[in-house]
This record gives structure tokens, sequence and C-alpha cells, in this order.
């Protein structure tokens, strides 16, 4: 019996040091109320597929199917401030796409739009979503940034302008949020 006593009063000793040890593991942290930035940004994307000098070109093709499931496109497009050929050019978009769906009408798209002109020169913005390409409008996921678009998130809401063989022009209306 005094043994058992002994054992219980040296374990009770035991957990009370760990017991006040361990708060120091639980102090909490202040909230962090500073604002988030929110930008509303709205440019025309302008990709060329053919031609002497295309923006969009074909890498990898999967060798099973004749259609364009699993093909892998790199791009450079050139991002300007309005569809119009001649209109001010403000960045690129570099980045890749991969034809993901069965029916051939579904990407899935990396793309980072890199800001060569004005407030946001130097800064770039992370596209990463799925892309149902046929649909004339579509949302996107925006999934990171850097310079003055650190931590980015938000959506980009795309219209297509134009399309034909050799062209297409995206109308891009994004919503960021950021530090």
């Amino acid at each position: 019996m005094k043994r058992t006593l002994v054992l219980t009063w040296f374990l009770m000793v035991c957990l009370s040091k760990v017991t006040a040890q361990s708060q120091y593991y639980s102090q909490s942290l202040p909230y962090d109320t500073k604002a988030v930035k929110v930008t509303h940004l709205h440019f025309f994307l302008h990709e060329t597929l053919g031609g002497k000098n295309p923006t969009a070109v074909e890498v990898a093709q999967a060798s099973i199917s004749s259609l364009p499931f699993g093909t892998l496109y790199a791009i450079d497009d050139i991002l300007k401030i309005g569809p119009e050929d001649k209109s001010e050019v403000i960045g690129n978009a570099q980045g890749l796409a991969l034809m993901v769906g069965g029916n051939t009408t579904t990407g899935v798209m990396y793309v980072d739009f890199g800001f060569t002109t004005g407030k946001f020169k130097g800064s770039s913005i992370s596209l990463f979503s799925r892309n149902p390409i046929t649909e004339t409008e579509r949302e996107v996921a925006v999934v990171g940034g850097r310079g003055k678009f650190r931590m980015a998130k938000g959506f980009a809401l795309l219209k297509t302008c134009f399309l034909n063989a050799t062209t297409v022009i995206v109308d891009f209306n994004l919503t960021v949020i950021h530090d």
C-alpha cells in the first residue's frame, strides 16, 4: 500500500511539471486586423496561333489519339489595354495550357501575367485553373502573385471577344485580393 502511494505521488509530481511546462506553447497571438487590398484590373489578352510570330505553340501531343486531348501548349501572349491591335501593350502572359477534356473543349491553364508598364510594372498575377475554352464567358482562379500582388487570390472573368483560325482576343476582368 505504501508503495502504491509513493508511486501515485511521484506520477502526480511528474504530471504537474508537464502541465506547467506546456503553458508556454498555449499562448495566443493577437489577431492582425490589417486591411486587405482589393484591386480590379481590366485588360485584353492577344494570342496569335500561327504565322511568323506565334504567341502560342504546341509543344507536345499524346500519341494515342488524333484528338487534341493531352496536347500541351506554351504561351507568351501579349496583354493590351484594348482589343484593338494598335492598343498599348502593358505586359505579357506566359505559361502553359493543357487540353484535358475528352471532348477537347476544356483546358487547364497555368499563366503568369507580368506587367511591364504602369503602376504595376514588375509585378505579376498567377492563374491556375480549369478553362472551358469554348464557352464565351468563363471564370478562372487567381492563385498567387509577386511584387504588388504578393499573396494574391481572387478570380478572373474571361470573355472571348474575337476568335478565328489564327487570332484570339480575350477580355480579362480580374478581382485580386492581396497584401
